[in-house]
């Protein structure tokens, strides 16, 4: 994070030339249709609040608070288009009990774009993402849609959200192959609670030239210290975004023993470094060299202040260490295989290489 001090200290997004600030805005929050956002103007705060001290890079999505998310972002953005980043993400059906509404292939594709342009009330998205993958559309018809949305001048760049490792990088070898539109940017969930994409997503995305964006760097908020054990009687919530923040924690799978095992350290490092537990977390994903830029969504104007914070958050080796082994998760095989020291001897012997 060296350097990083404000939102204007912008970074390059993967192998593109495309500028963009090392925090983004989560519009997740923006409207109160699933019960648990902003309204119009504390949303408008978050924005304006966001865009002035310089951030540029705005996420957003057709289905998040059932497309009220995009039509006020585009109403933010209106007067300031052209400085802005704005990144939305097509998938995720609109119609119920219509098959071709959601998924992965063209026809959603195209029609999703469509939609969301009418929503943003822009001619152009500047990153569209496969919001997830569905299992089915082949990879060679995602990208031909890709590229021929970019050669209309409909997107600007394209990225993939929540998709296996072997997936993306097989689509990325075929763009490159056929000329196509490479992926610049992949969007997963990564926080101190969530750390099995370091596995294969991480070094992948690293290696392929695509910019990591987390989505959850908070842990659905409980690396906040929101959260107790008494909070735990909750189970695992509802299957739906819709209704409590706690629900949705429940759900995702981070409101758990070690969740809140994690927590504690984080609040205990907070208090060492002078700093809130969510600008620790939030300053932690930034620490390794392939994250871009973390997603914060706030749904008041003050909980974007507080994130914005961990731009100035500085941690000592240990600090650092203990976050780490507190959050530790199995790499499996082959990665641990490959790091036995029998295995390092058998490859190559008592050979020191460098590089």
């Amino acid at each position: 994070m060296a350097g990083t001090v404000s939102l204007d200290s912008y970074r390059l997004l993967g192998r593109s030339g495309l500028r963009v600030s090392p925090l983004a805005l989560g519009t997740m929050t923006f409207g109160d249709d699933w019960g648990w956002g902003a309204d119009k103007d504390e949303s408008r705060r978050i924005f304006d609040a966001y865009v002035d001290r310089g951030g540029n890079f705005v996420d957003t999505a057709n289905v998040y608070t059932n497309g009220t998310s995009e039509q006020l972002t585009g109403q933010f953005a209106a007067d300031k288009r052209e400085r802005l980043v704005l990144a939305t993400k097509y998938t995720c059906t609109m119609r119920e009990h219509d098959p071709n509404s959601g998924g992965n292939h063209r026809k959603n594709m195209v029609r999703s774009v469509e939609a969301s342009l009418r929503r943003l009330g822009t001619d152009y998205i500047d990153l569209l993402y496969l919001h997830a993958w569905d299992g089915m559309t082949p990879v060679e018809e995602i990208l031909r849609a890709m590229d021929d949305l970019v050669t209309a001048g409909k997107i600007m760049y394209v990225g993939i959200s929540d998709a296996p490792a072997w997936q993306v990088s097989r689509m990325q070898a075929i763009a490159d192959l056929r000329g196509w539109s490479p992926l610049v940017a992949l969007q997963i969930e990564y926080s101190l609670i969530e750390r099995t994409v370091e596995r294969d997503l991480i070094p992948m995305a690293r290696d392929m030239g695509l910019g990591v964006i987390p989505w959850s760097p908070l842990g659905s908020g409980v690396l906040t210290g929101k959260y107790t054990r008494a909070d735990l009687d909750i189970g695992t919530g509802t299957a739906g975004a819709a209704g409590t923040r706690k629900n949705v924690a429940a759900a995702s799978g981070a409101l758990t023993e070690r969740g809140l095992t994690i927590a504690d350290v984080v609040k205990g490092i907070a208090g060492e470094t002078g700093h809130t537990p969510s600008q620790v977390a939030l300053a932690w994903t930034m620490l390794n060299p392939a994250v871009t830029s973390p997603i914060v969504g706030a749904r008041t104007l003050a909980q974007l202040e507080d994130n914005l914070g961990a731009l100035d958050v500085r941690f000592t080796d240990d600090q650092r260490a203990r976050l780490e082994e507190a959050s530790a998760v199995e790499l499996g095989f082959p990665h641990e295989f490959l790091a036995r020291p029998m295995t390092r001897n058998v490859m190559f012997g008592d050979v020191t290489i460098i590089g």
